[in-house]
């Protein structure tokens, strides 16, 4: 099993396997670099309109992908699965969104804070860009989420159908993920 890993927090991303990482001042930065030494292989549609989470979350699997070796290309099709941990599920988003729906009189929220209410909403992003079509799930686990997530992806492996996986765990400081491969 080949597994690689990456990360985006605070002022830094960075990949295991390579030893390779950027510092930043915010996410903007880290984005333009990462497309500078080509580690996205294209610009990510609407990077600037995403939240917090799904720029993480996206930054963290560009490098992971780049540390694995893992091509992307803007028309190819990959299946490649991606799940998603946190503890807290999409409640930040939730609650930006409530108060702009506040803010706004109680009658409208904007549409684009509606879209990452949901928790798997940063990693469809993900899949969107890197055009993968494996399983996309979100996993909220009450206790142990990084380790309970890892054991549900081993055991997504061990079966025929899963080839590589890619684990996410991501809020809205810092992000992380495994690739799982067989």
């Amino acid at each position: 099993m080949n597994n690689r890993s990456a990360w985006a927090r605070g002022t830094e991303c960075g990949c295991a396997g390579k030893a390779r990482h950027w510092g930043y001042t915010d996410l903007r930065m880290a984005y333009k670099q990462l497309l500078e030494n080509a580690v996205l292989a294209y610009p990510i549609e609407n990077f600037g309109r995403f939240d917090q989470v799904s720029k993480l979350t996206i930054l963290a699997i560009a490098l992971a992908l780049y540390d694995s070796g893992i091509a992307y290309a803007k028309d190819k099709k990959q299946d490649i699965s991606i799940l998603g941990t946190n503890t807290c599920g999409a409640l930040e988003a939730n609650l930006t969104y409530f108060n702009d729906y506040i803010a706004n009189g109680r009658i409208l929220g904007r549409g684009n804070l509606f879209i990452y209410t949901l928790p798997s909403s940063p990693l469809a992003e993900a899949a969107i860009h890197f055009g993968l079509t494996g399983k996309l799930l979100y996993l909220g686990f009450a206790k142990n989420t990084a380790g309970e997530s890892l054991k549900y992806a081993l055991n997504m492996l061990k079966t025929e159908i899963y080839k590589t996986i890619l684990l996410v765990n991501a809020n809205s400081e810092k992000a992380s993920c495994l690739v799982l491969q067989k």
